[in-house]
């Protein structure tokens, strides 16, 4: 029996204008960030070798020596579009987490992620679509300083 001639057309038309993605370019991009102590070690250069048993430990280290840590470090540069922070918890020996969100005046307007739980040994997704701007990261729970992220069109 054949098949009716509009049935013919609609799948001839339905084959050509469906939409092709290839998934590979829409992948979120993995970005991995080790938190020890105080700190995330990729944005301070390597691990400082901090020990602190709990919050008011990092707090007050950080209160001594975090500003001069910032200005030392080292911003993350990225391009737009879509990342998984997979966020590890090194050797802290309490639950951690994670808060990125835009700063300065366009702090409204770029979206921010946030989380907790991060158990010693363990990590977390947290995904995003990153727009260009830029951006601060930290762990309120551990605590650390509130390191720069940048999101530019060409990253070099």
């Amino acid at each position: 029996m054949p098949i009716p001639m509009r049935i013919v057309l609609f799948l001839a038309v339905f084959t050509v204008s469906a939409p092709v993605r290839v998934a590979a370019a829409d992948s979120p991009r993995i970005v991995a960030l080790h938190q020890t102590a105080c700190q995330f070690v990729e944005a301070e250069g390597g691990d400082k070798h901090y020990r602190a048993a709990s919050f008011d430990a990092c707090a007050a280290l950080n209160e001594s020596t975090g500003e001069k840590r910032l200005v030392a470090s080292q911003p993350l540069k990225l391009a737009p579009g879509p990342y998984i922070f997979r966020v590890y918890n090194v050797d802290v020996p309490y639950p951690l987490g994670f808060w990125l969100r835009g700063s300065g005046f366009r702090r409204v307007t770029l979206l921010s992620v946030s989380g907790g739980g991060i158990k010693t040994g363990g990590f977390r997704d947290y995904a995003i679509e990153l727009k260009a701007g830029e951006y601060r990261y930290s762990c309120p729970l551990n605590p650390t300083p509130d390191y720069v992220l940048q999101v530019k069109m060409a990253v070099k």
